[in-house]
Formats: C-alpha cells, sequence, structure tokens
C-alpha cells in the first residue's frame, strides 16, 4: 500500500508523480482500490500539472536513483 505523498510510477503509462488521495471503482462487479496520483511528468509526455487515477496495482514505487 502507497502513503500520501509517496513518489510512484505507473508502469503502463509511465506517469510519475506523488500520491495525493485514494479511491476506488468497479471492475466486473468488484470494488477496486484506485490511486490519484499528481503527475510530475510522464515518459513521452509534455504535460506537467495533470492528475490521474487508475487501479493500484498498475502501480510501482519510484525511488530515484
Amino acid at each position: 500500500m502507497f502513503n500520501i505523498g509517496d513518489y510512484v510510477l505507473n508502469q503502463k503509462t509511465g506517469h510519475l508523480g506523488k500520491v495525493i488521495g485514494y479511491g476506488h471503482q468497479i471492475m466486473n462487479n468488484v470494488y477496486t482500490t484506485t490511486l490519484k496520483v499528481l503527475v510530475d511528468g510522464a515518459k513521452n509526455s509534455q504535460t506537467k500539472e495533470l492528475v490521474v487515477e487508475d487501479i493500484i496495482s498498475e502501480w510501482t514505487d519510484y525511488s530515484p536513483a
């Protein structure tokens, strides 16, 4: 589980940002937890200030090396 303020990377879209909240979706009659992320930058994107929401399993911890 991620905490508010953690930096995460979306494995599918390449969005990188900070967790700002949680949400939910019902997919195939199953309640699924989502993350709301303020995107700092994304691979292949020029967008700077964007909030994205996706199922929690699509996100991974991000630690700059």
